[in-house]
């Protein structure tokens, strides 16, 4: 291309940008003189004149501008319609080459005149586009073919096109920050030029041809069924000339003829939706430009949709397939967690934590595409969002207005997306067209979880590290782990942990599975799972935690130290009685049906419980708190603190118990890759039966607990949720750290030493520890709590230090007649030459350090179980004792106690056995799969089973 047309091309495209740009900014301003009732018509009238004009010019220069109109003309969904209706043009064709130019790239590329290779050649051509001009012509074996031929010269156009584009997009990105198109053109930079090689696109073609099962070499994919689509066969290829096989069919915009044929528009788009789900996920090889003008419609029944040129393809690495169906079932799940682990996969960084903006920005990506009808509605709204969107940005990062609209929240954006996004945008853009509304997370969804399930090893018997790489501690534990196998073999399991102590010591610590249904990424020893209810058990332990400490006691009225709390009659409830679930208050919740977001507010919670109203007498019946439980005791252990709830969980458990970054209630930002996501096992929900509605309060009885479950699997996977305090309900924790929790609780407060060092990374040693911002006033501060804070730590610290002892000193007693051969030594010794204890030691703790008490009171399991001297604040029968479930063993009478969660994750310990267990699982079931671990490990340490875990009950961990 001579320097002259160059200069003359680039001129004319920047001045047709400045100029609509110009005309936009200065309507902006104008509108803000001018009433609302005279707007809509003002900015009508400005998208016609600018769609006429870049009409006009996208004719005049072609090339890579008339691929640029054709994409925006599919955008019906959010393009002003005045674009759509004037670029609709180019769709059909542009003005054709001379037929001269074409005889002669035929000659040239194929070696032949035209009348050497063909019988008939129709002058007059089917359509030109920006790069070729398509012919009709019959072969000389009488076969009916399309001839694709280059346009001269058209490479060069192209590629000043494309320098002449990425100018626009960096002065459009420095006039305009919030709109920085340069990743998608570098893309297009990188991709465009490949469709010049029409060698390449033969190939291409046979490729989707063969993978979508159009060709007699492939019979379509068993689990998803024939993709009843039609592509034409390859006859010949050179750079510039491409023979296919001839397909009659309608345009996608020939509404005469499809109403004619009655062909179902719905019907068509779904069927090349579900080719391009196909090709995205299951092939990772994709067609990148399917604008209305590359399908047809066969004439004959069934009218199959006839995809055409597959110039623009792209190749997806395997690892990018795989992210890509993980975000898409993250949107479709609303799981934060997975989405934001799917962008780390694909290599998208942000530059702040905005999970809930993310989901929304990837809920776009798939929405149901709108008619062209509602394409105005539609567009009003995006603009709305992105303007919500910058205010957030804008108190995140505390910008001022100017500094909001230049900040891009995107650190790393990663190429292979660009033309993903594009296909989806233009699938939607045919939707429009075609005014048809298609719902694309129905349609693909079984396509990216085939391809995500068939990634994921979940079972033992193709996955040899199905269970985690850490020494076993003892011969109980080595058979434990063949339980665990067959239980993976038989797909109880997704993802597990198990942990258990003996007499102070780690007997088991095995980590196995997955993380998750779409993320086939192994649990570890640190893996955090959702743990439901036996959250309630940690939230006891806190509020015995400050009785023992002198801040709190059990007989105490709740509006003594919460004053709001004491309306409606609650004026006369008790501690203790919130504890053992006999308040009254057990609907007193928010409504998480109509709005399940409410959860997450602990405000709202609060005052939710203070405006509550008793439905029986305090202290009378036992009937289970599930989630007033958690924000009743929250709102005791702030108003007697004057703290955050975080702050006394990390002051009273998770320091001393050397388990930071492994137990959380309401995570902190930047734990997100270690947590494990909820899967319900539905089929096995089904069936729960024989549960006492007489137990349960009225809003959670058997009838609702399988569609409960099924709902707050992905309620409470999703990362505003994990974020929340919910006391009752969402702990997030190691079993590792659960279980090292009981083995102190069953040794009367006494710390087990430093957690086995064979488990790596070592428990205690992720260095994020949440802090938490200090309120300047609270009205419900009790008038001691300034004085008691100091002697709170100062009693607390002496306690540690009275207790404080060699780990072989006799706190701990011999494991020789306990039933089970230890096969590891795991840090029962404390002397500076162990490798154990030095392994400790690189986090700068020894093992001395955390051998303490953390209770003064000699009988605090009597506290726990609510007998002996505080038997008076307990139901003598009843199933919970002061915050914890009792456990019984087959003869009635109390072994030990702890808490069970929804899904069957549960913590336990058994006193006289000095015994603590804990399982945490990720497909949500009735608990049969904890009822059997626990039965074995108790079996095989001769320990009493508890009766609550006995094989005639297995339904119990579900509902505790």
């Amino acid at each position: 291309m001579a320097w002259g047309n160059i200069y003359r091309r680039r001129m004319r495209v920047f001045t047709l940008a400045l100029v609509i740009y110009l005309d936009y900014k200065a309507l902006e301003q104008r509108e803000k003189w001018i009433s609302k009732s005279k707007r809509s018509a003002l900015w009508e009238k400005a998208h016609e004149r600018n769609a006429k004009r870049s009409l006009s010019l996208i004719i005049e220069l072609e090339g890579l501008w008339v691929k640029f109109g054709q994409y925006l003309s599919t955008r019906a969904d959010v393009i002003p319609d005045a674009y759509i209706r004037l670029l609709k043009q180019l769709q059909d064709s542009l003005p054709p080459r001379p037929l001269q130019e074409v005889r002669q790239t035929i000659q040239k590329e194929l070696g032949k005149p035209i009348s050497d290779l063909f019988t008939n050649f129709v002058e007059a051509p089917l359509a030109t586009a920006s790069i070729a001009q398509v012919h009709r012509a019959t072969l000389l074996d009488g076969r009916e073919v399309v001839i694709k031929v280059q346009h001269e010269g058209v490479k060069a156009v192209i590629l000043e096109d494309l320098k002449n584009a990425k100018a626009v997009v960096d002065w459009i990105g420095w006039a305009e920050p919030q709109y920085d198109f340069n990743p998608i053109i570098d893309e297009w930079c990188r991709e465009a030029p490949k469709e010049l090689d029409f060698n390449l696109e033969a190939e291409n073609t046979r490729t989707v041809s063969r993978n979508l099962g159009c060709t007699n070499e492939s019979d379509g994919n068993e689990v998803l069924g024939t993709v009843n689509v039609s592509i034409p066969e390859v006859i010949q290829s050179t750079e510039k000339v491409l023979i296919l096989e001839y397909m009659d069919g309608i345009r996608l915009n020939d509404d005469a003829d499809l109403e004619a044929y009655g062909i179902d528009k719905h019907k068509i788009v779904e069927e090349i939706t579900r080719a391009y789900a196909h090709q995205i996920y299951v092939d990772g090889f994709f067609n990148g430009d399917p604008h209305p003008g590359n399908f047809l419609i066969s004439k004959e029944p069934p009218h199959r949709p006839i995809l055409l040129d597959f110039g623009l393809t792209k190749k997806l690495p395997c690892t990018m397939k795989l992210a890509l169906a993980k975000m898409f079932l993250a949107a479709a799940e609303g799981d934060h967690v997975a989405l934001l682990s799917s962008f780390a996969e694909m290599g998208l960084k942000l530059h702040l934590d905005v999970p809930e903006q993310a989901m929304a920005v990837t809920n776009v990506f798939f929405r149901a595409a709108t008619a062209a009808k509602e394409s105005h509605e539609t567009f009003k709204a995006a603009a709305e969002q992105r303007s919500k969107n910058l205010k957030e940005i804008q108190e995140k990062m505390k910008l001022n207005h100017k500094e909001a609209k230049r900040f891009n929240p995107v650190d790393a954006f990663p190429s292979d997306i660009i033309i993903f996004a594009r296909v989806l945008n233009l699938l939607r853009g045919l939707s429009s067209l075609m005014d048809v509304r298609t719902v694309y997370l129905d349609i693909m969804r079984p396509f990216a979880e085939y391809v995500l399930q068939a990634s994921i090893s979940k079972e033992p018997n193709v996955n040899d590290q199905w269970i985690w790489r850490t020494p076993i501690h003892s011969d109980v534990e080595d058979k434990l782990r063949q339980l665990l196998i067959k239980l993976g073999n038989e797909n109880k399991i997704l993802g597990i942990q198990v942990c258990a102590y003996k007499d102070g010591e780690v007997i088991i610590d095995t980590a196995a599975g997955v993380m998750g249904k779409y993320d086939p990424r192994p649990v570890q020893p640190d893996t955090l799972f959702p743990v439901f209810s036996v959250t309630k058990g940690i939230t006891a332990g806190m509020l015995h935690w400050l009785v023992d400490n002198g801040k709190l006691k059990f007989e105490e009225n709740i509006a003594n130290i919460w004053p709001e709390f004491g309306s409606n009659g609650k004026d006369i409830i008790k501690v203790y009685q919130v504890l053992n679930h006999t308040s009254g208050l057990h609907n007193a919740t928010v409504n998480i049906r109509e709005n399940p977001s409410l959860i997450c507010d602990w405000d709202e919670c609060l005052n939710c419980m203070a405006k509550s109203v008793p439905e029986t007498e305090p202290g009378q019946e036992q009937v289970y708190h599930y989630l007033s439980y958690g924000w009743l005791c929250g709102g005791i252990i702030e108003h007697a603190t004057g703290k955050k709830f975080q702050e006394i969980l990390e002051e009273a458990l998770v320091n001393p118990l050397h388990i930071q970054g492994e137990l959380y209630i309401g995570i902190p930002p930047g734990v997100e890759s270690r947590l494990a996501t909820l899967t319900p096992d539905l089929n096995d929900l089904q069936n729960i039966s024989g549960i006492d509605p007489s137990e349960l309060p009225s809003t959670f009885q058997p009838t609702m607990i399988a569609q409960l479950a099924s709902t707050l699997a992905p309620l409470f996977n999703m990362l505003n949720t994990r974020r929340a305090v919910i006391p009752a309900a969402n702990g997030h924790c190691s079993a590792r750290a659960l279980a090292r929790y009981y083995a102190a609780l069953a040794g009367g407060g006494v710390i087990p030493p430093p957690h086995s060092s064979a488990s790596q990374p070592a428990l205690g040693s992720h260095p994020h520890i949440p802090k938490f911002p200090s309120e300047n006033s609270k009205k419900q501060k009790a008038s001691r709590t300034k004085d008691s804070h100091a002697n709170l730590n100062n009693d607390h610290q002496k306690n540690l230090n009275s207790t404080e002892t060699d780990a072989n000193g006799g706190l701990f007693r011999n494991t020789s007649n306990t039933g089970y051969t230890r096969l590891l030594d795991n840090s029962s010794s404390s002397n500076a030459n162990d490798p154990s204890t030095r392994a400790d030691s690189r986090h700068g703790n020894t093992a001395k350090k955390f051998v303490g008490n953390m209770f003064k009171d000699p009988r605090i399991h009597d506290a726990f179980l609510g007998i002996g001297k505080y038997e008076n604040f307990a139901i003598p029968n009843g199933k919970f004792g002061l915050g914890f479930s009792r456990l019984r063993s087959d003869e009635g009478s109390f072994i030990g106690f702890g808490h069970s969660g929804m899904g069957g994750s549960t913590g336990f310990c058994n006193i006289d056995h000095n015994f603590a267990i804990s399982v945490n699982l990720n497909k949500m079931s009735l608990g049969g799969v904890t009822a059997s671990i626990v039965q074995f490990v108790c079996s095989e340490l001769n320990i009493p089973l508890p009766a609550e875990f006995s094989p005639l009950v297995v339904a119990t961990p579900l509902i505790n």
